[in-house]
């Protein structure tokens, strides 16, 4: 039975009929896209991973993005796989993929300002482990576009080792006070809200004795500072919080839980980056735009350079296959196994291999713009190469995953999990935790 037949709303009738009214929304609210943007030669040339914009071109992608969120979950659309009470249709994640393979073909607003950690890992979050309340407050209003929602985990003494975090929150009465840094936050210009992880009992071993809650972004005594990228942009930031009040009903899960809920949100955002990448970059990696950047600087011939590509395309194809294989896991209710941090890993790599090969393709037009088509753009793909090995979790801690939860082998000897968190601080930095 359709829920939401009629109109440009969705027909869940069956998965043909849903594609038929996704293409009827997006007819109706979109143009098609046209495929001269995608051959060589034709259309913008930008190979660009993070944003690069001046910061009011980047305020108005964000709002371009808010509104076409926006117009999406008004009609049904927002939020596929999510709950009816929340503006979902409650439908499998295959019917997800069939919007997204539909909507590849308009020419939409980048909503990935929202989407990838807000949506996509915070979203999720908030519903496993928030309160009634918290959940009826802020989903509609994420899923809506309405609210853009950030990640306070990483520090400027705790990245890959997460556990370490010193940011503290202290309760008084019915709130809790946070004080301390977070760095590399995404969005966090943008964003309203922001999911962090707290120390709350420093007496505890560090993977216990931290809590996560939701904050306000705009609350007394938060404080963003973007930082300037090589890139160009100021997609990152840091985030100082000085006796920053939060309600204890913004506490996700239990008082020294945290650890839990960070694996919740950490889980998600393996999903959302082991293959997703930007517009710019799908369309560049592909075999027909780096065939064509050869034929266009003279090196088809080049064996060597053969080779590399056709190694690229092959372990394209395997991180292709390993993410089909997780969602084939999803579609049927499953949980994605190692194959998602194996493809993280592998993806990465690519990414960085593809740099590195567009740079041995081009030589001295990668550093110098001679104004030729499809060459120097791709100088700010490989200065942003180092950091695509690191986010979403180092290449380190993605071994680790794999040696310690599919091998099977023994946990890193250099991990100290059941002594208190003080101490151990005390010891390796020869001064008191905070």
């Amino acid at each position: 039975m359709a829920e939401h037949g009629g109109g440009l709303r969705p027909d869940t009738e069956d998965p043909s009929a849903f594609e038929q009214s996704a293409r009827r929304f997006l007819s109706a609210t979109a143009r098609p896209r046209t495929d001269s943007a995608r051959e060589w030669g034709q259309g913008r040339d930008s190979v660009s991973y993070f944003a690069s914009g001046t910061a009011e071109q980047e305020r108005d992608a964000v709002l371009a993005a808010k509104k076409w969120q926006r117009t999406r979950y008004e009609n049904g659309w927002g939020w596929i796989t999510g709950p009816s009470e929340f503006g979902g249709l409650d439908l499998p994640v295959n019917y997800q993929m069939i919007y997204n393979s539909v909507e590849a073909d308009f020419d939409v607003p980048d909503t990935n300002q929202l989407s990838v950690v807000g949506l996509g890992m915070i979203g999720p979050t908030i519903l496993e482990h928030g309160n009634d309340e918290l959940r009826a407050s802020l989903l509609p209003a994420m899923y809506s576009g309405d609210k853009i929602a950030c990640q306070l985990f990483s520090e400027p003494g705790a990245g890959s080792d997460l556990a370490s975090v010193e940011t503290r929150a202290v309760q008084q009465g019915d709130e809790w006070i946070l004080n301390g840094q977070k760095v590399w936050t995404s969005a966090a210009q943008h964003s309203a809200i922001g999911e962090i992880l707290c120390r709350t009992d420093p007496e505890l071993p560090k993977h216990r004795g931290m809590t996560a809650f939701i904050i306000d972004m705009t609350a007394p005594g938060v404080e963003v500072r973007p930082l300037r990228q090589m890139t160009g942009g100021e997609e990152f930031n840091e985030v100082f919080l000085t006796d920053v009040r939060v309600p204890d009903g913004n506490r996700l899960g239990e008082v020294n839980g945290g650890w839990s809920v960070a694996l919740t949100t950490l889980t998600k955002e393996r999903d959302v980056v082991a293959g997703s990448d930007t517009e710019d970059i799908d369309r560049a990696l592909t075999p027909k735009h780096l065939s064509a950047l050869m034929r266009a600087t003279w090196t088809w011939d080049d064996r060597a350079l053969r080779r590399d590509l056709s190694q690229l395309i092959a372990e394209a194809m395997a991180v292709d296959g390993l993410n089909e294989m997780a969602a084939q896991a999803m579609e049927t209710g499953q949980a994605a196994g190692p194959e998602r941090s194996i493809a993280k890993l592998m993806h990465g790599r690519n990414l960085t291999r593809s740099a590195h090969f567009a740079s041995d393709v081009l030589g001295p037009r990668i550093i110098a713009d001679n104004g030729d088509w499809g060459t120097y753009s791709w100088s700010e793909f490989l200065l942003a190469s180092p950091a695509l090995r690191i986010l979403g979790g180092t290449e380190e801690i993605m071994k680790n995953i794999l040696a310690e939860q599919v091998l099977g082998l023994p946990k890193d000897p250099g991990i100290d999990s059941k002594s208190p968190f003080r101490p151990q601080r005390h010891a390796t930095t020869g001064g008191e935790a905070r």
